[in-house]
Order: C-alpha cells, then sequence, then structure tokens
C-alpha cells in the first residue's frame, strides 16, 4: 500500500471507536432508543476486511454493523443520524443501529435476527454466480451465529454450489452472555466448516494488517473458482453485548488483559515502527477524528425528525 492507504486503515479505525464512543453516550442521554451493539475492540477486523474488497465485492453482516458501515464509506453524521431515528439518517431513521445499508456501495445491510443473512449471502452469491459477474460476497457473523441452523443450510450449499463466498466468523469470544467454550462442541471455530469440507483459516482480529493481508488471499482465492472459505477472526468486544448488558459473566481484569491489545495501539506501533508515520502524524488524524465526530453529533441532533406520512413509504404493499 502506499502511504497515504496505510494511514486511512488508522483513519478509519479512530472514527470507529469515536463514534462508537459518541453513540454511548448519546444512548446514555436517552436520545438513542432500542438496542446499541457496539463496536468497540472489533475495528480491526471489519477495516481490515473492507479494505481488500473490490467495488463489486457485496458486504453483509449481523447487528453489530456501525464499524462495517463506515468502513464502506458511509459517513458518521449518517450513521449517527439513523441511531438517533433521524430522517436524513442512511436509512431514513427507519432501520436504527441493526439495520444500516446502503446498496449504492454494495452494503447489504446488517441484520437483527441471528444468523438470519447467511443463506441471505448465499443468494447475493448465486445471483452473481448466475449472472457470471466477477464478485465475491462477504459475510460476516458473529460466534453464536455457528450454533443457529441458518449457519449450516447456508454453508452447505455454497459448498454445494461453489458460491463465491467469504464466510467471515467474529469470534469476540462471547455469544451474548455466554462463553465460546460453553456453547460450542468445538474449540475452534473455522473447525465448524470440516464438516462441509470447505477450506477454512483462523486469523488475528486484533491486528489489521493480518486481516487484510489474510482477505486479499483468499478474495484472491474465490475469485478463482476455489469455492467458499470460512475464516474465523479472533477479536474481543470492550463493552457488553448492547448497553443494557449488565456484563456478569465476564471479569473486569479480562477485559483490561485485552485491552492491552488493543487494535488501534497494536496499529499505531507498527506504524511507527515501520517509519509510516510518527506520533504527531497520528495525533494529527486523531484530533481531525474528534473534530469530525463532534461535527457528526451535532448533525444528527439537529436532523428532523421523519414526518408522519414517511411511515407509508417504502413499503410492499398499499
Amino acid at each position: 500500500m502506499e502511504r497515504e492507504q496505510y494511514l486511512d486503515l488508522y483513519y478509519q479505525m479512530v472514527l470507529i471507536r469515536l463514534t462508537e464512543e459518541a453513540a454511548a453516550q448519546l444512548y446514555q442521554q436517552g436520545k438513542i432508543g432500542g438496542f446499541l451493539h457496539l463496536y468497540i475492540g472489533q475495528e480491526a477486523v471489519s477495516t481490515g476486511i473492507v479494505s481488500a474488497r473490490l467495488p463489486q465485492d457485496r458486504v453483509i453482516t449481523a447487528y453489530r454493523d456501525h464499524g462495517v458501515a463506515i468502513n464502506v464509506g458511509i459517513p458518521a453524521k449518517l450513521v449517527l443520524a439513523e441511531l438517533l431515528g433521524k430522517a436524513n439518517g442512511v436509512s431514513k431513521g427507519k432501520g436504527g443501529s441493526m439495520h444500516l445499508a446502503d446498496v449504492q456501495r454494495n452494503f447489504w445491510g446488517g441484520h437483527a435476527i441471528v444468523g438470519a443473512h447467511l443463506p441471505i449471502a448465499a443468494g447475493l452469491a448465486l445471483g452473481d454466480q448466475y449472472q457470471g459477474k466477477d464478485a465475491v460476497t462477504i459475510c460476516m457473523f458473529g460466534d453464536g451465529a455457528t450454533n443457529i441452523g441458518f449457519f449450516h443450510e447456508a454453508l452447505n450449499l455454497s459448498k454445494v454450489w461453489n458460491l463465491p463466498v467469504l464466510w467471515v466468523c467474529e469470534n469476540n469470544q462471547y455469544g451474548m452472555g455466554t462463553a465460546v467454550e460453553r456453547a460450542s462442541a468445538v474449540s475452534e471455530i473455522r473447525q465448524k466448516a470440516l464438516g462441509y469440507d470447505m477450506p477454512n483459516s483462523r486469523v488475528d482480529g486484533m491486528d489489521v494488517i493480518a486481516v487484510r493481508e489474510a482477505t486479499l488471499e483468499i478474495l484472491a482465492q474465490i475469485r478463482n473458482g476455489q469455492g467458499p472459505h470460512f475464516m474465523e477472526v479472533i477479536t474481543y468486544r470492550y463493552r457488553g453485548h448492547s448497553m443494557g448488558d449488565p456484563e456478569r459473566y465476564r471479569k473486569a481484569e479480562e477485559v483490561k488483559q485485552w485491552q492491552e491489545n488493543d487494535p488501534i495501539g497494536i496499529y499505531r506501533r507498527y506504524l511507527e515502527s515501520h517509519a509510516i508515520a510518527n506520533a504527531q502524524d497520528l495525533d494529527q488524524i486523531d484530533r481531525r477524528v474528534e473534530q469530525e465526530v463532534a461535527e457528526a453529533v451535532r448533525f444528527a441532533e439537529e436532523s428532523p425528525e421523519p414526518p408522519p406520512e414517511a411511515l407509508f413509504e417504502d413499503i410492499y404493499v398499499e
């Protein structure tokens, strides 16, 4: 990559972190309703993966979707406006936290029902295959989704039909409040792909460069007709499952231990040690993002509410 590309990855990760922190504050102020699932700690995963895709490659994910939305190019102000239910939010204020989407950017949405978007991903890939398109569908989901029937149906069909899908399991160690080892019969989630004779791999999700390089290699293989691949990305969420999570299932010491390997800190040290950027360069990006997020919050709060008639727009039946 060129120097600016390296710095852009850092910018995106910091933008996700500060946008999520702003969202948490707005939620605590009662300005965001419903559920709010934060991506803090997992920034390197979507940043690395999305940076490796080509424009024709589709991205679809679960309900922890704010970071992915920013990585595909949706401005932070439109993400926050959506969280506040405003008319100029990315989904017109009708989707909220779990349903960010922008098909113009080939982002096919966040999905609230655990695992339900995996068959949709298989369908997207089937459509591209049928039309002879050189596109890969990147489907991201949590470790908890791998115990759902949708998961097995989608993986099976993707292998039977040799679909161009990159299945990405973001293993953040917990499915809501249940640790992986208490819910999964296998110690490594990637092993579940073996039941479908599917190539699989495991990647350090706290290292954005490792994620990017692994994704680039896998996408090239899929694009060459080698069929679906299952990638397990080991990561960790620093906040609760959602804002209402009391977090009684893990100790503060555990969170602190993971925070010592913070993905933004790891990448910052990488950039400095490889003489790509110095501390002053990165501090300048930090200040730029702080200003951008402050302006995004102001934009979201000042944006209009959807009018009553919007309730009858974008529906299937009159």
